[in-house]
């Protein structure tokens, strides 16, 4: 009889959970010659799905203003189903702090960077996250909520 107490980590669907574009103030925002500044936020999200099935999302907002005037508001979740068993206590919250958020990330700058440009801008490269600073942060400081990154 096989023994069921290996470790059990996969992927079981990557997918786009949400995803809206707002430009509230075109046409005639689009005429400004002015630079707008970017704001880009992120969270990061785990919840059980099954026995042993995760849900793991992550979102981004990023909005760019020129002056106090929104030029485009996004916001993009995206999901992940992680089959994961037999782990240590201890290494759940690293696992779906860091591990799962690592695999989900590359679609959601994928999909922020496609929303963007076919609403008709040029597309906003989000950086490479370090996943692992970023949980780090979050277990000292249990009551901020998500990752703030501001761009100019």
């Amino acid at each position: 009889m096989a023994d069921n107490q290996d470790p059990v980590f996969q992927i079981q669907r990557v997918y786009l959970k949400e995803a809206s574009l707002e430009q509230p103030n075109s046409p005639a925002i689009l005429l400004s010659q002015e630079q707008p500044s970017v704001d880009i936020q992120l969270g990061v999200e785990a919840a059980p799905a099954a026995d042993g099935v995760f849900e793991v999302s992550v979102t981004a907002t990023v909005q760019t203003k020129i002056q106090d005037k929104t030029v485009f508001l996004v916001e993009v979740k995206q999901a992940g189903i992680f089959e994961i068993r037999n782990l240590p206590e201890e290494q759940m919250g690293p696992i779906m702090g860091i591990a799962c958020p690592q695999i989900v990330y590359p679609y959601l700058r994928a999909n922020v960077a496609d929303l963007i440009q076919r609403g008709g801008f040029p597309p906003v490269h989000m950086a490479e996250i370090n996943f692992q600073a970023m949980y780090e942060q979050q277990q000292a400081q249990p009551a901020a909520d998500g990752q703030r990154i501001v761009t100019q």
